[in-house]
C-alpha cells in the first residue's frame, strides 16, 4: 500500500474514478481479437500503449493521483471473468446470454454472462493489470474494483443453478472482492474504490430490466458490507464506493431515480469515502442535503468523506475551474468543509468499446477528458483557498 494524504496537493481532495476513453485504435484491436484477426500478444500491445499514455496525459493533467484508465479491461464490471465484451476468453463456469445489467436511456443495453456452474473464480485480479501500468507512474496510483453486488447478477434473479447454492455463489464473490481489493493494495496502488453503479439502478423498477424490481437494493449493501467487515478501520480510510446513475455511450441508465432511494442506504456501507455524481444532477441542492444529513461521523471507526462529481463525462462541454470551485463552495453549505472531496461523476468509458456520440469520436473525448480533469484539480485547490482547507 503506497503512503498518500489526498489533502497534500490540493488541500481538498481530489480523485478520479477510474475510466477514460479508450483510443479508436484500441477499440479496433479489442474488435479484431473477437473477430480472430489479431491473437493476444497484438491485443495486449495496444492495451499496453494506450494505458502508458493515459498515465503521461493524466500525470499532466496535475492529478495527485491517477488511473491507467482502465484502458486492459472488458468493463469495469466484467473485468474478472472476461476478456472482452463481445465474450471472449470467458471465466470457467459461464457462459453467454445472462441477465441484463442496465438497458440505458438511449435504448441500448449491456449484458452479463451466465453463470452455468460453481466455483465462481476471477481469472483477472484488478492488480494482474495494475502491475502492468504502474511502473509507468511518477505519481501514486488508485485502483477501482467491482463491487459483489455487481457480479450478484451473474447468478440468477429467481432459479437456481444446480449443485452451486446462491449462498455458496455470494461467500465466493465475497471471498474475491475480498481478494481484489488486498492484491491491488500489494501491487501498490494508494486508494482502491469500489464501483456501485448498480445501486441507484435497483430502485428503478424497469419492467424490462427485471432485477430492478426485485428490491435487491438492501441486499447488496449487506453483501458489500461483509467485504468490508474484513478490512480494519485504517484500511477502510482508503476504500471507497462510487455511484452514478451509469455512463455508457454518452448516456446514462438511472438519471431519473430519485437520489434518495439511494443515498440512506448507501452511507450504511462501512467504507471510507464515496465518490458520488452530483454535477449532471438537475437539482443539486437538495443531494447535497441529503449527503450532510446520512454521511457518517462513525461507520464501524471511519469518518465518511463526500466526494462531489463536479465533472460530467457525458457532456463535451468542458467545465471551467471556476465552475469547479463554486460546486464544492456551495456543497459546503450542507456538508462540513472538511469532509469534502472532489471527483467526476462516472468514469469516462467504463466500458472498452464506447463510440462516445455526444463527442463525435473516442479520440476526441479523450482529449476532452484530460481538460475537464485537469480543471477539477485547479477548481479544488481554488475551493480549498476559498473556504480555508489545507
Amino acid at each position: 500500500m503506497t503512503e498518500y494524504d489526498p489533502r497534500t496537493a490540493t488541500g481538498i481532495p481530489t480523485e478520479p474514478v477510474g475510466s477514460l476513453p479508450r483510443p479508436s485504435k484500441l477499440q479496433a484491436a479489442y474488435a479484431a481479437y473477437d473477430e480472430g484477426k489479431i491473437d493476444k500478444d497484438a491485443l495486449e500491445a495496444e492495451q499496453d500503449a494506450a494505458a502508458r499514455d493515459s498515465i503521461e496525459r493524466f500525470e499532466a493533467t496535475g492529478s495527485p493521483i491517477i488511473s491507467d484508465g482502465e484502458q486492459r479491461w472488458s468493463s469495469f464490471a466484467t473485468y474478472p471473468i472476461t476478456d472482452t465484451l463481445a465474450g471472449t476468453g470467458l471465466a470457467d463456469n459461464l457462459g453467454p446470454g445472462g441477465q441484463f445489467f442496465a438497458i440505458f436511456a438511449d435504448g441500448h443495453g449491456r449484458q452479463l454472462p451466465r453463470l452455468t456452474g460453481g466455483p465462481l473464480r476471477y481469472k483477472t485480479y484488478a492488480a494482474d493489470t495494475l502491475k502492468k501500468s504502474i511502473g509507468y507512474a511518477h505519481v501514486p496510483m488508485k485502483q477501482a474494483v467491482i463491487a459483489p453486488s455487481m457480479l450478484a447478477l451473474l447468478y440468477p434473479l429467481k432459479d437456481e443453478v444446480p449443485g452451486y447454492s446462491r449462498e455458496q455463489f455470494e461467500e465466493d464473490i465475497v471471498n474475491e472482492c475480498e481478494k481484489d481489493i488486498r492484491k491491488a493494495f500489494e501491487a501498490g496502488a494508494a486508494r482502491v474504490s469500489v464501483d456501485f453503479t448498480e445501486g441507484r439502478l435497483a430502485t428503478r423498477e424497469d419492467p424490462r430490466n427485471p432485477w430492478t424490481g426485485a428490491g435487491l437494493l438492501p441486499h447488496f449493501i449487506e453483501l458489500n458490507n461483509r467485504v468490508f467487515a474484513r478490512f480494519s478501520a485504517e484500511e477502510r480510510k482508503k476504500i471507497g464506493v462510487h455511484t452514478c446513475p451509469g455512463g455508457d455511450r454518452d448516456s446514462v441508465h438511472s438519471a431519473d431515480v430519485p437520489y434518495n432511494n439511494l443515498l440512506p442506504s448507501m452511507f450504511q456501507m462501512n467504507a471510507g469515502y464515496f465518490l458520488i455524481q452530483l454535477a449532471s444532477e438537475r437539482e443539486k441542492d437538495p443531494v447535497y442535503e441529503s449527503i450532510g444529513k446520512h454521511l457518517r461521523d462513525d461507520a464501524d471507526g471511519v469518518a465518511q468523506m463526500a466526494y462531489i462529481g463536479v465533472i460530467n463525462p457525458g457532456n463535451p462541454r468542458i467545465e471551467s475551474a471556476e465552475e469547479v470551485r463554486d460546486a464544492l463552495v456551495r456543497a459546503s453549505n450542507f456538508i462540513p468543509k472538511e469532509r469534502i472531496g472532489a471527483t467526476d461523476d462516472c468514469g469516462f468509458s467504463p466500458f472498452s468499446i464506447d463510440e462516445k456520440p455526444n463527442h463525435g469520436s473516442p479520440d476526441y473525448a479523450r482529449d476532452v477528458a484530460f481538460q475537464k480533469i485537469t480543471n477539477r484539480v485547479e477548481g479544488a485547490k481554488m475551493a480549498a483557498e476559498k473556504l480555508g482547507v489545507s
